[in-house]
């Protein structure tokens, strides 16, 4: 992998449009692949960033509806809901040998990945942002919102790819990711999950922002930082929930999870990655997880 790799993004939204302005204003060359409208508009005008830590800036990218020539990286910065349709954006023929980087919620995307790709060249990695795209496509420019004071990426993967993670991780730093390869794609998984879960439950069933959650409903939001750790821990990963509790409190006070705005604009929720997620894995250690569950059913989703 060259210093600056070719990278393409699938869904170029608040993660993955946030990742694509600040690579291709590192002088990467970034093809954007979205359909036609928000295409069209990604051509014309670029993606606008609004961020307290990068500042404000545009980028220009290309962008098509579907992959059409080898490229060094693909970033998968769509939601679960959407990831099957969205896949057909990025014929494996044409992908070749890229390094393939699900930046997806949720733990069980990567298995679902490896039987349509090259298996060990899919290195998930877990990224904590709160990034919203304002707006977007079919006639209006591609807008990013950052709301948070920080970008961090964990990289994993094989072993027979780690030394192109290891080549990624120091290009993303340059853009200004704080970026990091770690050895346990398991450990890596749960740390996010463990983390976000109880968020975005939480943020989405009561339709509070992150700094009510853990106020108002701080005695929720502890039960299920426990549950979750303990989960992360069945699996095989360690946990740390004091640090997740600690971390909740470093985000703004308005600041609010992807899953919440979901609900707000009558999107479909990613409940069944997320909350459905968390609660098989529970099943199959034998977990007890009583408000995981609770707030699952009572988003719409099966409980445990």
């Amino acid at each position: 992998m060259t210093s600056k790799p070719t990278v393409a993004v699938l869904g170029p939204g608040g993660v993955g449009g946030l990742l694509a302005a600040l690579l291709s204003r590192a002088g990467h060359r970034v093809i954007c692949l979205a359909r036609e409208g928000t295409a069209e508009v990604l051509r014309r005008d670029g993606i606008q960033v609004r961020s307290g830590q990068f500042g404000d800036f545009g980028a220009a990218v290309e962008a098509h509806t579907e992959l059409r020539e080898p490229v060094d990286v693909c970033l998968i910065a769509v939601k679960h809901t959407t990831l099957d349709a969205a896949l057909t954006r990025i014929p494996p023929a044409v992908l070749s040998d890229a390094l393939v980087v699900p930046l997806l919620n949720g733990v069980e995307h990567p298995a679902s990945l490896r039987t349509r790709y090259v298996p060990e060249l899919v290195a998930p990695a877990t990224i904590r942002v709160e990034s919203t795209r304002v707006q977007g496509g079919d006639g209006e420019g591609v807008v990013i919102e950052h709301g948070s004071p920080f970008t961090e990426i964990d990289l994993a993967g094989a072993a027979t790819v780690r030394p192109r993670l290891d080549a990624l991780a120091p290009a993303l730093t340059a853009a200004g990711v704080t970026a990091r390869v770690v050895d346990d794609e398991t450990a890596a998984l749960w740390a996010k999950m463990a983390f976000l879960a109880p968020a975005a439950l939480l943020t989405a069933r009561y339709e509070v922002s992150i700094g009510e959650a853990r106020t108002r409903y701080r005695a929720e939001l502890e039960a299920l930082v426990a549950e979750t750790a303990e989960v992360a821990r069945a699996c095989g990963a360690p946990a740390d929930p004091a640090g997740s509790l600690a971390r909740y409190d470093l985000f703004p006070t308005a600041a609010r999870t992807s899953m919440q705005r979901d609900a707000e604009a009558g999107r479909a929720l990613e409940l069944d990655a997320i909350g459905g997620a968390l609660l098989r894995a529970a099943e199959r250690h034998g977990v007890a997880v009583p408000v995981a569950g609770r707030l699952v059913r009572e988003l719409g989703g099966a409980g445990a």
